[in-house]
C-alpha cells in the first residue's frame, strides 16, 4: 500500500496536476463563500470541461473544488451571518458572534485549521479503512437509516433556547419537506395545484432566504450603520496556543463524527455539522456558552463538515453509492472517464484510486495554506459599508438561488422564506430547527415507510436491531430529558419564582 500511496502522491505532485489541485481549491473557496454557489454547482458547471481531459487531471481538479467548496461556506457564515453553503449553517452559531466581538480573524483561523484537519483525518481513514467501513455501512437497512434521521431530529431540542418553539420550528421544517409528490404513492401533497411545487422545495433557496435574505431585512431595518464586525486590525489569525491545545479533542472527535456521517448516504455535511456541534455542547463543562462566540462551536462544525469529504468518498468508490450530492456528481465524472466504482476499481485501477487519495490529502493541505493566507484580505469584506454590502449580498443571494436550479421560482422561494425568517426571529423562534427538519424530514419519512413495508407493519423491529435501537433510545432520551428540564424550569419553577418575587 505504501508504494501505491507514494506513487499516487508523485503523480499529483506533477506540475500540471498540482496547479489543477491549487486552482480547484481556490475556485471551490470562491464558490463556497458565495451563498448558494455550492461545490456541487461548481463541479456540475466544470464537468463538461473534463470530457477532453485525462482521468487523473480531471478528478484531482474536481476533488480540489470539493474540499475548497465545503470550507468556503464558513467565510460568509462568520463575517456576515449568511452561510455560503448548507454545511456552514451551524458555523454561524458561534462564528458570527466571534466576529462581532472583534475576533473575525481568529474565527476564520479556527475554521481553516478545523477544515484542513477534518479533511486530512477523513482522507487517512479513506485510505486505510475504505473497504472495511463501507462493509459496515452496507449492513445498514431502512431501520438504521430511520434511526439515524430520528437521532438527527432530536438535536433540535439542543439547538433551541425554547423547547416548545424549537419543536414547532422543527415540525414546520418537516412539513415543508413534505411538499411535492409522495415518494411511494405519487400523490401530490401541499402543492395547491402548482406544477412547480410538485418537485418539492429546493433546500438552497430556503437556506439563502432564512439566513441571507432575513439578515438583509434586519440590516435594512437597523439602517445603514457600520458593521459590528471590527476587522480593521486583525492582529491574530490563529488563536493562542493554549486555546489550540484545548481544541485538540474537539478537532479529533469532530473529524471522526464527520467521517462516519459522511459514509451514510444522504446525510451530508449539514447533518455532520449539527451532530458534531450538539456533541461538543453535550460534553462541554460550559454548554451555556455555546452560541455566544465559543471557539469549540466553530471548531466542531467546520471540522465535521469537512471530514464528510473523505467519508462520502468511501461508499462512492467501494460501492458506487454517493455519500452526498457532491459525490453523486463526482460519481458521474468518474463514470464518464470510463471507470465503474466498486471492488474491481481497487483491484484493476489502482493507478486511479491512489491519485484520488493523494489529491484528497493535498487538497486539504492547500485549504489550510490558502485559508490562512487569505484570511486577512477576505475578512475585510466586513469593512464594506452596509449601503454597498446590502445590495451586494442581495445580488449574490439571488444569483445563488437562481443558479441552484435555473428556475425563477427559486427566487420567490428565497424571498418568501427570507420574510418568514425575519418575522420568526422577531418572535424569538430559532431558525436552525427549521433547516434541520427540512433536511431530515424526507429522510425519516422515506426510511420509516420502507422499514414498515419490509416488516409488514411491525414497529417493534426498530428496537430488535441493535444499532437502530441504540440510536432511537438516545433520541427519545434526549427529548424526554430536555422536555423535563423545560417543564421543571418554566412550568414548575414559575410559581416558585412568582412567590419569591412577591415576597421581595
Amino acid at each position: 500500500m505504501g508504494a501505491f500511496i507514494t506513487q499516487g502522491i508523485m503523480v499529483v505532485l506533477s506540475p500540471a496536476n498540482l496547479l489543477l489541485v491549487i486552482g480547484g481549491v481556490f475556485l471551490g473557496i470562491v464558490f463556497g463563500a458565495i451563498p448558494g454557489l455550492t461545490a456541487t454547482l461548481a463541479i456540475s458547471l466544470l464537468i463538461p470541461m473534463t470530457f477532453t481531459m485525462k482521468a487523473t487531471p480531471a478528478l484531482v481538479m474536481l476533488l480540489g473544488i470539493y474540499c475548497g467548496g465545503i470550507y468556503g461556506g464558513s467565510i460568509t457564515a462568520i463575517l456576515v451571518n449568511a452561510p455560503g453553503t448548507p454545511g456552514a449553517a451551524a458555523t454561524l452559531l458561534d462564528g458570527h458572534p466571534m466576529a462581532q466581538q472583534g475576533r473575525a480573524g481568529e474565527a476564520l483561523g479556527i475554521a481553516t485549521l478545523g477544515s484542513a484537519l477534518g479533511g486530512l483525518i477523513s482522507a487517512l481513514l479513506l485510505i486505510f479503512l475504505a473497504e472495511k467501513i463501507a462493509f459496515v455501512a452496507l449492513e445498514f437497512s431502512a431501520q438504521e437509516y430511520f434511526a439515524v434521521a430520528a437521532f438527527g431530529l432530536s438535536i433540535i431540542v439542543s439547538l433551541s433556547h425554547d423547547f416548545l418553539k424549537g419543536i414547532i420550528a422543527g415540525l414546520f421544517g418537516i412539513m415543508v419537506g413534505f411538499i411535492g409528490l409522495d415518494g411511494v404513492t405519487g400523490v401530490q401533497r401541499y402543492t395547491f395545484g402548482s406544477v412547480r411545487m410538485m418537485s418539492g422545495i429546493n433546500l438552497i433557496p430556503v437556506i439563502i432566504g432564512l439566513f441571507a435574505v432575513a439578515e438583509l431585512l434586519r440590516l435594512v431595518e437597523s439602517g445603514a450603520k457600520e458593521s459590528k464586525v471590527d476587522v480593521k486590525k486583525i492582529n491574530r489569525v490563529l488563536p493562542p496556543v493554549p486555546v489550540l491545545v484545548r481544541l485538540i479533542p474537539t478537532f479529533i472527535r469532530s473529524a471522526i463524527i464527520g467521517t462516519l456521517v459522511g459514509i451514510l448516504p444522504g446525510a451530508g455535511a449539514n447533518m455532520a455539522a449539527f451532530v458534531s456541534y450538539d456533541t461538543a455542547k453535550r460534553v462541554s463543562k460550559t454548554p451555556e456558552k455555546f452560541g455566544t462566540g465559543l471557539e469549540e462551536g466553530v471548531a466542531a462544525c467546520e471540522t465535521a463538515n469537512n471530514a464528510v469529504t473523505g467519508g462520502a468518498m468511501i461508499p462512492m468508490l467501494t460501492l458506487g453509492i454517493p455519500g452526498d450530492a457532491v459525490t453523486a456528481v463526482l460519481l458521474s465524472a468518474l463514470m464518464v472517464q470510463g471507470f465503474a466504482p466498486g471492488p474491481l476499481l481497487f483491484s484493476q485501477h489502482m493507478d486511479i484510486v491512489y491519485p484520488i487519495f493523494a489529491a484528497m490529502i493535498l487538497a486539504n493541505v492547500f485549504v489550510m495554506l490558502q485559508g490562512l493566507i487569505l484570511a486577512r484580505p477576505v475578512a475585510k469584506i466586513a469593512m464594506i459599508p452596509q449601503k454597498y454590502l446590502i445590495p451586494g449580498i442581495a445580488i449574490f443571494a439571488m444569483i445563488g438561488s437562481f443558479a441552484s436550479s435555473g428556475y425563477l421560482w427559486d427566487l420567490y422561494v428565497a424571498l418568501i422564506f427570507g420574510v418568514l425568517g425575519y418575522f420568526l426571529s422577531k418572535m424569538d423562534f430559532e431558525i436552525m430547527p427549521i433547516v434541520l427538519g427540512l433536511l431530515l424530514g424526507g429522510m425519516i419519512e422515506r426510511y420509516y415507510r420502507q422499514a414498515m413495508v419490509l416488516a409488514k407493519g411491525d414497529w417493534t423491529q426498530f428496537f430488535t436491531r441493535p444499532i437502530s435501537c441504540v440510536l432511537l433510545v438516545i433520541a427519545i432520551g434526549t427529548l424526554l430529558i430536555n422536555g423535563y428540564k423545560e417543564v421543571k424550569h418554566n412550568w414548575l419553577g414559575a410559581p416558585k419564582k412568582a412567590e419569591e418575587a412577591k415576597a421581595e
